[in-house]
């Protein structure tokens, strides 16, 4: 990572785990509802998507201001999904960036409805949003709501659970993860890009970056299950072959999950080339994405 990345990030996460932390406490809620979201919240992570959302809209002329409250309903959908995953019924997990699991500290009803908030209120922010025109507004719902919902990460959690213990195709793969893990990440370039002014052209193609930088966070995922350090990635090595879940390492071996990795990161640097944009920023989140190794 780039001492420029470096400073994006280090400028940007903090407001944004801040403004995530100060969301949630102002709200009027049943004690223990508020400690099992903000113990979510304040487990971290590296708050890829809103990160993502405030670089693309500064690299076509916005601010970060501008698309705050659209970054945090999407770490906070982000983060209901991950304690909906943790869940016994789910992936069953222990650990969660190397902090016990929301149900394990507290338990599976409360962490379901920590979950259940988290999700309802991103869609309060957007509504609420004065920084944005009604237009605007209007458009990112519609498109938080097909991203995070049936059509989209919701379809691909189905569709991951359904392939356990089972023999799929590469294609079928790529289409698991483009809608479980590739449309927040979409959903986070697009209305970056939307908010801070690209034309049509340049959302096609921002787009098209957005859907193959899913797929490489997903293959790295896969490929550090397989290699990576428990301590780092912050839950134990191998949770996906004792799930049964499909990988690229499974599909592909090891090398070849790399190779495929690979392919993706040229086709993203050929779409970012078509987006028309100068952002250093977005480029080194390319390859910060792929070599990342937590």
């Amino acid at each position: 990572m780039t001492q420029d990345l470096a400073t994006f990030i280090n400028d940007k996460e903090k407001m944004i785990t801040d403004e995530l932390i100060n969301k949630v406490a102002g709200l009027s809620i049943p004690d223990r509802l508020k400690e099992s979201m903000l113990y979510s919240i304040k487990a971290g992570g590296k708050r890829l998507r809103p990160l993502l959302m405030i670089a693309s809209c500064e690299a076509y002329g916005g601010t970060d201001q501008q698309v705050l409250n659209a970054a945090l309903a999407l770490e906070m959908i982000h983060t209901y999904s991950l304690i909906h995953d943790d869940l016994p019924a789910m992936d069953n997990d222990d650990l969660r960036r190397g902090m016990p699991t929301n149900h394990r500290v507290f338990d599976e009803a409360t962490a379901i409805l920590a979950g259940d908030a988290l999700l309802t209120y991103s869609f309060e922010l957007i509504a609420s949003d004065e920084q944005l025109t009604e237009t605007q507004r209007l458009f990112v719902l519609k498109r938080l709501a097909e991203v995070s919902g049936p059509k989209g990460m919701v379809a691909g959690q189905s569709l991951d659970m359904e392939a356990e213990n089972k023999e799929i195709e590469l294609e079928e793969l790529e289409t698991i993860h483009q809608l479980k893990t590739g449309q927040l990440l979409y959903f986070a370039l697009e209305i970056g890009a939307y908010i801070g002014g690209a034309n049509n052209d340049q959302l096609h193609a921002i787009k098209e970056f957005a859907a193959y930088l899913g797929l490489i966070f997903q293959v790295q995922d896969d490929i550090l299950d397989v290699t990576g350090d428990a301590e780092q990635i912050g839950k134990p090595i191998g949770s996906d072959e004792l799930n049964l879940k499909s990988t690229y390492p499974k599909l592909l071996g090891l090398e070849g999950a790399i190779n495929k990795k690979q392919a993706y990161v040229t086709k993203a640097n050929e779409a970012l080339i078509d987006a028309n944009v100068d952002s250093t920023i977005l480029k080194q989140f390319l390859i910060y994405v792929s070599d990342r190794e937590s």
